[in-house]
């Protein structure tokens, strides 16, 4: 099956990597809007074509999977032209800048009988699975709450920076926090309290949020571009806790119990860890499905949910959303 890559940035290469490294699949395209940039991608990473618009690979009926690696402000607009086109999607995350966005292009993409998702790849990689093993079976005792932060010292790329390319903490980083919490903990929350402080442009540049579950669990998740952090997901019980080493790609679990006994669970060897969700996309596009179940509709719909309430309470609005 083939891969066009909408785009030619830094995540466009982690992509085009990770399709030269697997086996039936191969990169049939690039596109950028500089024609020469998507020339030199192609000869850079054996690209059968390349494209000096979004439109041309939209069109291109031989790509399979159309994989939109441009900034989540745009996110809405590629993915949509892609649809109409009549090409599958994965999105690269945040899915898209807002709820209305997203549930445009998931009703779009339903009522075509086309694939998107989001590529949001904590939800797809193996260690996301042994971490729900671990969790249920019960080693750590009554679960009680958890933490988990993640944190770079990205607050001078402009694009994290401006309220047009919808920047701030919380859709770039802040996405993961809550990802995984969901993963963990699940989605029956009773409230959801939070902070967060802006920059000079007005979006946040780090951030705290809380959800208390209906259960008596709790949650707190930070996300931070002014700093960086110990990037660790912290699961907390009455026998001990689960520390998951590095929330945006997993290095590793340990188990450390009260009594002293500690386990290790290794990160299986991978090509760079982008594998895992185009695996499961063209395994869902060869079943018929629009979606698949690593990340179902309902939870990238969750999630853009949860961060449209966040910015409503912090006084967020991107420019595109005056309208």
């Amino acid at each position: 099956m083939k891969i066009g890559i909408l785009g030619a940035g830094l995540i466009a290469r982690k992509m085009a990597e990770t399709v030269n490294g697997m086996d039936g699949v191969i990169l049939g395209a690039v596109a950028s809007r500089d024609e020469a940039k998507a020339r030199a991608f192609a000869e850079e990473f054996s690209a059968e074509k390349y494209y000096g618009s979004y439109e041309e690979l939209a069109a291109d009926e031989d790509i399979d999977l159309i994989y939109v690696a441009t900034p989540h402000s745009h996110h809405y607009e590629h993915a949509r032209l892609c649809l109409n086109a009549g090409r599958n999607v994965l999105c690269e995350k945040a899915f898209t800048a807002n709820f209305q966005q997203a549930k445009e292009l998931i009703d779009l993409a339903e009522s075509k009988g086309l694939y998107i998702g989001e590529a949001i790849w904590t939800r797809y990689l193996p260690m996301r699975f042994t971490l729900d093993e671990i969790i249920a079976s019960g080693v750590i005792g009554e679960i009680s709450s958890l933490t988990a932060n993640l944190g770079y010292s990205i607050a001078h790329v402009e694009r994290f920076r401006k309220p047009e390319l919808a920047g701030g903490a919380l859709l770039d980083l802040g996405v993961y926090t809550i990802n995984f919490a969901l993963m963990a903990f699940g989605s029956d929350i009773e409230e959801i309290t939070s902070s967060c402080s802006k920059n000079e442009y007005g979006v946040d540049t780090h951030n705290t949020v809380v959800f208390d579950y209906t259960d008596g669990r709790t949650a707190i998740l930070h996300s931070n571009m002014n700093s960086n952090t110990d990037l660790k997901g912290i699961i907390y019980g009455s026998k001990g806790r689960i520390e998951f080493e590095n929330i945006n790609n997993c290095e590793g679990i340990n188990v450390l119990l009260n009594d002293g006994t500690v386990t290790r669970y290794e990160t299986p060897k991978q090509i760079t860890g982008f594998e895992y969700e185009v695996e499961a996309s063209l395994k869902t596009i060869r079943q018929g499905k629009t979606e698949c179940e690593q990340m179902p509709h309902s939870e990238i719909l969750r999630v853009m949910k949860i961060m449209d309430d966040l910015r409503a309470e912090w006084g967020i609005k991107y420019p595109f959303e005056e309208n």
